[in-house]
């Protein structure tokens, strides 16, 4: 393990063509538990995760990981909204990440193997990623971000699109993930999935982290009007 955690910004800061997208963010993170970032369209939640994970560039500020940034960025993964898929077989889109890493093909292709049938696609070894439904792709970005074991996997909304059975299967995976010790930091809409997977709560507004608090204390009893005003579903500007 690379102990990445604690994760600390100080006003960290997204800009593009002069808009500020997110923050400046002040925030320390450690390394347990599922972050859950909720907030309003337009609150920066993709923002706040792209610039976590480094693939929105820092304008501003500073993140500063308990290692070194190359070594943070190797034990980080990131599921988006949308699954990409690369134009292989189940089996060869798992496989790919472990033969970058210098596992042999016989190694990579023996662990990726279990980890579709982790996720439910292990008849599907030989399908065509592409020709999957949108539940089992989203359970193939999912299972090809953790089959390297990440230490911390950022998720962008990866519900979004799905009908209950498909979500309740993407929430099974994300609570054995978390329960094995990878730091989940998930963006939703979804109040009930929050409500379930949440140890802590991340709400933004206008950019911003207006609140931070661990899950309970935050569906409890939301300590800002905003966020008050937002849980019971009205509209927060």
């Amino acid at each position: 393990m690379s102990n990445l955690f604690p994760v600390k910004l100080e006003g960290a800061l997204v800009r593009r063509a002069g808009k500020v997208l997110i923050g400046p963010v002040d925030l320390e993170l450690h390394a347990k538990g599922v972050a859950i970032v909720i907030g309003p369209n337009g609150a920066g939640k993709t923002s706040l995760l792209r610039m976590m994970h480094g693939i929105a560039r820092l304008g501003e500020g500073r993140i500063d990981w308990a290692c070194p940034p190359s070594e943070a960025r190797a034990h980080q993964a990131f599921v988006f909204q949308q699954p990409i898929m690369m134009r292989r077989s189940v089996l060869g889109n798992l496989a790919y990440p472990l033969r970058l890493s210098g596992l042999s093909r016989p190694e990579a292709n023996a662990r990726a193997a279990e980890a579709a049938v982790d996720v439910g696609l292990g008849e599907m070894l030989d399908r065509p990623a592409p020709y999957l439904s949108g539940g089992e792709r989203q359970k193939l970005a999912l299972a090809r971000a953790l089959v390297t074991q990440p230490e911390l996997l950022f998720l962008d909304e990866p519900c979004a699109s799905l009908d209950g059975r498909a979500t309740r299967e993407i929430e099974e995976i994300l609570t054995r993930a978390a329960a094995r010790g990878t730091r989940l930091i998930m963006s939703t809409h979804d109040m009930g999935q929050a409500r379930r997977l949440a140890t802590e709560v991340l709400f933004l507004l206008n950019g911003n982290i207006h609140e931070h608090s661990p899950a309970e204390a935050f569906f409890g009893g939301a300590s800002t009007a905003q966020a008050q005003a937002f849980l019971k579903g009205d509209i927060v500007e």
